[in-house]
């Protein structure tokens, strides 16, 4: 049975969101099992071109790129959250897959839809992700989009108009995976592109959102790779807390990584945990605000 919103997870129920108490089993996906398929065309460019979804089967581990379902002209509406990540013109900074917006992809984006389908009343799909850029229509039909490594980001004008109409329309935004002030200059200045008129404001746990499926006890847990401590930031309408959020923002903090690599051990049981919370709790309130 799917818990409800507002369910707190003892510690049995946790015991599924980690590798050591079982989430490979219900992940089913191993880095050693998955070879991604380089970057070509359209993909390779990393501008405004094709979107690029891969899709993993979780039973086997084995990767595939079927047609885009986002490019399909008629796709339907089976009633399931997909994950989509924004791609954006970044310096490509070494990774293989992308530029600095597919840190952690496609693994992150595969586990946490895992999660969503196993543990909300929601049905998310668990056999592929969505990669967008700011300035495509299709991005409308998703209400949740994902931006890695902020300090980074760069947008042309066109996806700035973009991803303005997107936000005022109901879209709403997670950034996640950054640190330092230059990167958090980086990120303001973006937004200021786009919201002129809005600024961050630091959040605490207190805030609704936290609170929106799990019951967060503590939102202060390390970056997985570097000796800080996160701070959260809200993005809301009228500069006022107690309106609509129009994004949520992890600063000092990289929750998909501790995602990414929730099939191996790697990093801490408990903040794992943690950032798995996070990121259901902020999809939920999305979708429920």
């Amino acid at each position: 049975m799917p818990l409800q919103p507002g369910t707190t997870l003892g510690a049995a129920g946790l015991a599924i969101l980690v590798v050591a108490l079982g989430i490979t089993a219900l992940v089913g996906l191993h880095e050693r099992d998955v070879t991604l398929p380089e970057l070509s065309g359209p993909a390779a460019s990393l501008g405004p071109e094709e979107p690029r979804r891969v899709e993993v089967d979780v039973q086997f581990g084995r990767v595939r790129q079927p047609r885009n379902r986002a490019l399909d002209s008629n796709p339907g509406y089976d009633g399931k959250f997909v994950f989509t990540r924004i791609r954006y013109g970044s310096p490509m900074r070494g990774f293989r897959r992308g530029g600095s917006w597919a840190h952690d992809y496609p693994r992150a984006d595969f586990h946490l839809s895992r999660l969503l389908d196993e543990l909300t009343s929601m049905h998310a799909e668990v056999d592929g992700t969505n990669v967008l850029v700011l300035d495509d229509p299709n991005l409308f039909r998703y209400p949740v989009a994902y931006i890695s490594e902020p300090g980074y980001w760069t947008m042309s004008d066109a996806e700035a108009e973009g991803l303005r109409s997107y936000v005022m329309k109901g879209g709403f935004l997670i950034f996640d995976d950054f640190e330092h002030q230059r990167e958090w200059g980086n990120l303001e200045a973006q937004l200021r592109r786009v919201f002129p008129e809005y600024r961050p404001i630091q959040i605490e746990i207190d805030h609704p959102i936290f609170h929106s499926f799990f019951e967060m006890k503590t939102i202060y847990f390390p970056h997985p790779l570097v000796n800080v401590m996160p701070t959260y930031y809200g993005l809301f309408e009228n500069n006022d807390p107690t309106q609509r959020m129009l994004a949520i923002i992890n600063y000092n903090n990289d929750i998909a990584e501790y995602w990414e690599w929730s099939d191996t051990g790697w990093l801490p049981i408990g903040f794992t945990n943690e950032a798995y919370k996070l990121g259901i709790n902020y999809i939920v309130y999305a979708l429920t605000h």
